[in-house]
């Protein structure tokens, strides 16, 4: 037989694993519990919209499509955008999808010449707030900025 004692260290093991998980610094079980549920929200949250992002990309094949990659750097994201046609006014709205997110510019180097190149070290504005924010959230919020972009120039 199973001794309580066994019993509560599989189950202090369970929640240690489901802290560590979703990152919760809850100490009491429903504390834990209740944290791991607003994670799983966030994470089918986080599906739904990379499912339209990958419905809206689809639809943008035959076009260069903006190549991005965001990566973290300590506080900071270190955010890259290039495609190799001229995008006139992209720029406005990947920085409204900045303001957005809460980010601020710290430095920038853009090039828009014969092609859009975009090299920009972000920070957020308010760091003491509880949101998460990952280099997948800025670049689903980037790429959101660039689809406004594109419904805006097909409108034109």
């Amino acid at each position: 037989m199973v001794s309580i004692e066994q019993e509560r260290e599989a189950m202090f093991k369970k929640l240690q694993l489901l802290r560590s998980i979703t990152n919760s610094h809850a100490h009491d079980k429903a504390s834990v519990v209740l944290d791991a549920s607003k994670y799983i929200k966030d994470l089918k949250h986080r599906v739904e919209r990379l499912n339209q992002d990958i419905a809206t990309a689809a639809g943008f094949t035959g076009q260069n499509f903006p190549t991005i990659r965001v990566e973290e750097q300590e506080d900071d994201f270190m955010i890259k955008v290039f495609t190799t046609r001229n995008c006139q006014g992209l720029l406005v709205f990947i920085l409204e999808a900045f303001e957005e997110l809460g980010l601020e510019v710290l430095q920038a180097r853009i090039s828009a010449s014969d092609s859009f190149i975009l090299e920009a070290i972000a920070t957020r504005e308010n760091k003491e707030a509880d949101d998460h924010i990952d280099a997948q959230v800025v670049e689903q919020v980037v790429l959101r900025g660039i689809q406004k972009w594109i419904e805006v120039s097909e409108q034109e």
